[in-house]
């Protein structure tokens, strides 16, 4: 069997769907430092603490704000499809098995027509997944649940390669910890960037990160998610992804589309492919052509972060193949 890809290629519109679902008293878009954010998500658990059910009205405030922490996985369901019970207890199951790394929100595709259509539903059952705000495409049709956990540990791979690795909080967890100051506030000062960001609009969301910087040069969220949202455009740009992972191994001398390749792989989950890229890149090339392939794997490394063992090997790979 082949491996799934994933990507968010002429993607549905999301930002939409939040303005439409947004309450007067909502709470401000989650941040990566509110680490608790997706505890709303959890109060409304059906089957287990990670399977929830979502309405075009709790979008914003549930699947949005969790997608920020961890992957959302969708299943657009209705009562009278009888493969839709086939496939809803594969998820369930493995919802509960994982413990928390990914939330299950089950859309009911008959009472939830609009949010249906925003998904541009054409059957179901269908799978889609929200990473930071962005729809991903999964499957459609009940699938045997080998297949369904080969999508799932790549979406968690495409999750944590866009900075996305959390874990939601244990059953009773929050209960027992409920005090006012267990959860770390955001820092208004990102509300801008990150409201950007959240909306696809990747130029303002990098105009304020850069603003930001001037500032305070050393500020690491910003660092962070200045690299985050450049990346998402340069691929948001991407008309049509195949075509260039074609031409880049077609023509292995062209700068441009070497890193426009490796921008595609680095974004569906494949950093090792994209940095052997960028590693022969660097082999291959000498002035200010190498120092951009050589800037490009230093972004990857802030969107990875310290802690990825990949970030030392590569660093070190880099190094032999500078000197």
């Amino acid at each position: 069997m082949t491996q799934p890809t994933f990507n968010t290629y002429g993607a549905v519109d999301l930002g939409a769907l939040a303005a439409r679902a947004q309450r007067a008293a909502a709470p401000a878009p989650a941040r990566p430092a509110a680490a608790g954010a997706p505890g709303a998500a959890s109060s409304e658990a059906a089957p287990g603490a990670w399977v929830i059910d979502a309405t075009e009205a709790d979008f914003a405030d549930v699947v949005l704000q969790a997608s920020m922490t961890v992957p959302v996985v969708l299943d657009f369901w209705a009562s009278w499809c009888g493969p839709c019970r086939q496939l809803s207890p594969i998820l369930e199951r493995l919802a509960e098995e994982a413990g928390g790394r990914w939330l299950l929100a089950k859309v009911d595709a008959d009472a939830e027509q609009r949010l249906a259509a925003a998904f541009q539903v054409q059957s179901i059952p269908s799978v889609f997944a929200v990473v930071k705000g962005q729809p991903v495409p999964l499957f459609q049709g009940a699938l045997p649940e080998p297949q369904v956990r080969q999508y799932l540990d790549e979406l968690l791979r495409v999750a944590e390669a866009n900075g996305v690795a959390g874990r939601l909080p244990a059953p009773g967890a929050e209960d027992a910890d409920r005090t006012p100051a267990a959860e770390p506030q955001p820092d208004p000062r990102y509300d801008a960037a990150y409201d950007a960001a959240e909306r696809g609009d990747y130029a303002a969301a990098a105009a304020e990160f850069t603003r930001l910087l001037g500032e305070t040069p050393a500020d690491a969220e910003a660092v962070a998610g200045l690299a985050q949202v450049q990346l998402l455009g340069r691929v948001q740009a991407v008309a049509d992804p195949d075509a260039v992972l074609e031409a880049a191994a077609a023509q292995p001398q062209s700068v441009g589309t070497q890193l426009e390749a490796a921008d595609l792989e680095f974004a569906t989950g494949a950093a090792d492919a994209a940095f052997e890229r960028l590693l022969a890149l660097v082999r291959a090339t000498s002035g200010a052509e190498r120092e951009q392939a050589r800037g490009r794997i230093l972004d990857y490394f802030t969107l990875l972060g310290p802690d990825d063992p990949r970030v030392p090997a590569t660093r070190r790979a880099l190094a032999r193949a500078l000197f």
